[in-house]
């Protein structure tokens, strides 16, 4: 179908992310792997023994943890060689290895040793994150805590250039970042979780800085209108509006039918 007239989108200025964030030459700079999510490690219910991380990248949280909690024994997964370098002076270990090749007894990883999995910003990078899931179900203990991170999907930045100007606009990073994968809601993180044999505890809400000041004018009506330009979505619940200004969302979850530790938080 052809485009209608005056529609055409001019070239921007910059390259477009595919060139300089995808294909085999692409080197990702420092700072995408230097980030600090501090959200996950205080999500953690109780204080961790063995903890894996999936991605792990410079291991700036596995510094965290190790500091919060001594004598933690702590593990990241991370392909890239840059990241994984780094962080090797920061975490017990790292495994340089993509998640689906790893064969964990192989590496010295038995069934139920980990009793805490960490996985901040990297489900959404994987084809089948449903099947990593399933993949580390067997390493944990009964008691074992999972904190993750995931972009939401549902963010109203995403809907307004969707909306207004009929553009899914991939980014070298941020909610659209061009390597994500999968997309997800927060209905559909919990069915992430709950179709993989997990159950959800605890979510969290990173809000998005740039509807900092819409929330703060709404954050205690029942009944919420948002307008973003011909954008208009009306009759919003809290939780429905809370959801459109949120960036990211911080999940602690549990194996099915393992018992709540009465541990308090991190």
């Amino acid at each position: 179908m052809s485009a209608p007239a005056g529609n055409a989108q001019s070239i921007p200025a910059q390259a477009p992310a595919w060139k300089t964030c995808l294909g085999p030459d692409c080197v990702p700079p420092p700072a995408y792997f230097s980030g600090l999510n501090e959200a996950l490690a205080s999500s953690l219910r109780r204080p961790p023994r063995r903890v894996l991380e999936l991605g792990c990248a410079a291991a700036r949280l596995g510094a965290l943890v190790r500091e919060r909690f001594p004598g933690v024994h702590y593990t990241g997964i991370e392909i890239n060689a840059q990241a994984a370098g780094i962080a090797r002076t920061r975490i017990d270990r790292v495994i340089e290895k993509r998640l689906e090749d790893i064969d964990f007894a192989a590496e010295g990883i038995g069934d139920a040793t980990i009793d805490t999995v960490i996985a901040g910003d990297v489900l959404e990078h994987l084809y089948d994150p449903w099947r990593a899931l399933l993949r580390i179900r067997p390493l944990l203990t009964a008691d074992a805590q999972v904190a993750a991170c995931l972009p939401n999907v549902r963010n109203l930045f995403i809907h307004e250039q969707l909306h207004n100007a009929g553009t899914w606009r991939y980014d070298a990073q941020g909610l659209l970042d061009v390597t994500h994968i999968r997309f997800f809601t927060l209905a559909d993180i919990r069915s992430l979780f709950l179709e993989t044999g997990f159950a959800v505890d605890d979510v969290g809400c990173h809000l998005d800085p740039r509807f900092a000041a819409i929330y703060e004018a709404n954050r205690d009506k029942t009944n919420v209108t948002l307008q973003a330009g011909r954008l208009k979505i009306e009759n919003l619940s809290h939780a429905e509006f809370q959801e459109y200004c949120t960036l990211q969302f911080i999940v602690r979850a549990r194996l099915a039918g393992a018992t709540v530790s009465a541990a308090s938080p991190a």
